[in-house]
């Protein structure tokens, strides 16, 4: 998801209140139909994207088309779908596609449609790479699994490929400090993506690589403001990691298995919930979590991600260079294994 850019002169860093419900930041979003009533969209301009497409290929899955968390946000509350009246599977497809080619003519072709998440699933094809887009059943939203906030910076791109110094700062690391692959993950707690690159990605590079000796991943903040259970979250876990260190444990090992918990239980976040958990763990952080201790050491992650060009969550960073989105582990595999032949 993307945020309205900020006016010169206004914070970069969205705000850590508790977000309003009714007013979820709408982000990057585009109606897929033509025929879609004003009214039952929600619209922002969206830049043009085609030479950035044309550059990356796979900024796809982190720039086109973006509002599947406020989608979701009305799934969740029982306001369904805007209209209400499904459309066909191909015809979802054909919309999707004619909105792609507009501003790159016969770039783009269809693979294939399925259904998930109680979304149409398209399988797009630009240049012979494939990227998931998800359409909603009445055709009118499409968009990507990242969560996308405003660009920073001086708009000046990074050509693909690119290193980037990205510090690791004293964040909690997993795996061995010899590992010649360093992923430095920004993460937000409560983002659905971020919760699927945990599911489906995260558990086999640990077994593959980390546990292997291959790769150390640290792990960097970076909650979005509309996501009311991010920021104390992310306190919340370093509440831990600082209370295991005060115990003489193992503060970086008790932090992840913090952090598998709030990712397997993602539906029911609450500060009641994150001291009932790091109490189960043996930790009271009711002080440290209430007091703000860690607030900064948040925020300075999140300025950090967005100095380096994060644009969204979840954002990684494998020896300096960007991979963007919940991606297949596939992806991951072909980057890290590139690396290590390097190395």
């Amino acid at each position: 998801m993307m945020e309205h850019n900020p006016k010169k002169g206004e914070s970069h860093i969205p705000s850590k209140n508790v977000a309003e419900p009714v007013k979820v930041t709408p982000v990057v979003s585009a109606p897929i139909s033509s025929s879609s009533p004003e009214s039952d969209t929600i619209k922002i301009k969206v830049p043009p994207i085609t030479k950035k497409i044309r550059d990356n290929p796979w900024i796809l899955a982190t720039v086109v088309l973006a509002i599947l968390v406020v989608v979701l946000f009305i799934t969740r509350n029982g306001g369904g779908m805007p209209g209400g009246k499904s459309i066909s599977q191909q015809d979802a497809a054909d919309n999707l596609l004619n909105f792609l080619n507009q501003d790159a003519p016969g770039q783009f072709t269809v693979e294939n449609v399925s259904t998930e998440y109680g979304m149409y699933k398209v399988n797009v094809n630009y240049q012979g790479r494939v990227v998931p887009l998800y359409v909603t059943k009445d055709g009118k939203l499409a968009g990507s699994f990242q969560e996308l906030v405003a660009p920073t910076g001086d708009g000046t791109d990074i050509p693909p490929g690119t290193p980037v110094d990205v510090s690791e700062d004293d964040d909690a690391v997993e795996g061995k400090a010899s590992a010649p692959v360093t992923i430095i993950e920004f993460s937000d707690f409560q983002c659905p993506f971020c919760g699927k690159f945990y599911s489906e990605t995260y558990t086999q590079l640990k077994k593959d690589y980390i546990d292997t000796g291959k790769v150390r991943l640290v792990f960097r903040d970076f909650p979005l403001s509309f996501h009311p259970m991010a920021q104390p979250s992310a306190e919340a876990a370093e509440c831990v990691r600082n209370a295991a260190k005060t115990k003489g444990k193992n503060a970086d090992a008790e932090y992840f298995k913090f952090h598998n918990k709030l990712f397997e239980n993602q539906d029911t976040l609450s500060e009641d919930n994150l001291k009932k958990w790091a109490k189960e763990q043996g930790y009271d952080i009711t002080t440290c979590l209430s007091s703000g201790k860690f607030k900064d050491e948040v925020a300075n992650d999140e300025t950090e991600g967005q100095t380096a060009g994060v644009s969204g969550t979840p954002a990684f960073f494998i020896n300096g260079q960007i991979l963007e989105g919940a991606q297949p582990y596939a992806n991951f595999k072909t980057m890290i294994d590139a690396e290590l032949a390097a190395a």
